[in-house]
């Protein structure tokens, strides 16, 4: 498969997440600007080029390469390319934390909300001020649902962002696929080592590993696995991520 050039386009910038940002300009829809992001490595530079031909993705492997980054430019790029199919973007997620952190105040929407944080971050980067995310929000652009609330529903006229995937048992991936309708695209991010579901403790287990299967043997799926040379977060990250693999240290 053909590469794109990874060179940082004129008049870029790195962003906090690491990768080559150019000047945002303006877009009718929002009243500001998507920067144009640059991949900056191969594999980057293949999930760039495999959306680009109408593919669904699985973008899987270690922290700090960028996959959410990626998954949410590109579902942006689309829906305010003026692609009249496309309507808004969908980000799923499962609710699962790191360690319980008990009872949260306040109605489902505010319990969620602490979930919604990486995306406010992402879309200051992406369209460079603040209230992007809540702005695109309340115009209906963007779209936050948990896994916990998927079933009944249909995705219609979007695109689907399937974030931290390595947390979602087996029957919330099939209940997010089987949710997928007429003029969707769908990407996938995780990655196995950082799965905060599987446990004893919450007697639990992630349905990644089984369900990249599937998506493997699907002709509509391109998979795209990254590793440590697509690290951009920082070289501090590649550092550890790199010695503690050279130590073969237990990822769970």
């Amino acid at each position: 498969m053909p590469k794109r050039s990874l060179r940082e386009r004129k008049g870029s910038q790195s962003t906090e997440s690491g990768h080559a940002q150019s000047q945002h300009g303006h877009n009718p829809k929002t009243g500001f600007g998507l920067a144009k992001i640059a991949p900056l490595t191969e594999n980057q530079a293949t999930a760039f080029d495999s959306y680009d031909r109408g593919r669904n993705l699985m973008l899987h492997g270690v922290a700090g390469t960028g996959k959410t980054f990626i998954a949410l430019n590109l579902a942006l790029k689309d829906v305010l390319s003026g692609n009249h199919q496309k309507k808004k973007v969908i980000i799923v997620r499962s609710v699962v934390p790191t360690r319980d952190m008990g009872f949260l105040p306040g109605n489902q929407k505010e319990k969620s909300r602490v979930y919604e944080s990486p995306y406010y971050s992402i879309c200051n980067e992406l369209f460079g001020r603040g209230d992007a995310y809540e702005t695109l929000k309340a115009k209906g652009m963007i779209d936050f649902i948990t896994t916990s609330f998927i079933r009944g529903i249909t995705l219609d006229n979007c695109i689907v962002v399937v974030d931290e995937s390595q947390n979602m048992a087996a029957q919330e991936l099939h209940s997010i696929m089987t949710r997928v309708g007429q003029n969707c695209r769908i990407i996938f991010a995780g990655d196995t080592r950082q799965d905060d579901l599987t446990s004893v403790r919450k007697k639990e287990e992630s349905g990644l590993s089984e369900f990249m299967r599937i998506l493997r043997v699907m002709k509509s799926f391109d998979f795209v696995e990254f590793g440590e040379e697509d690290i951009v977060r920082s070289e501090l990250v590649k550092e550890y991520i790199i010695t503690r693999n050279k130590l073969g240290l237990d990822w769970h």
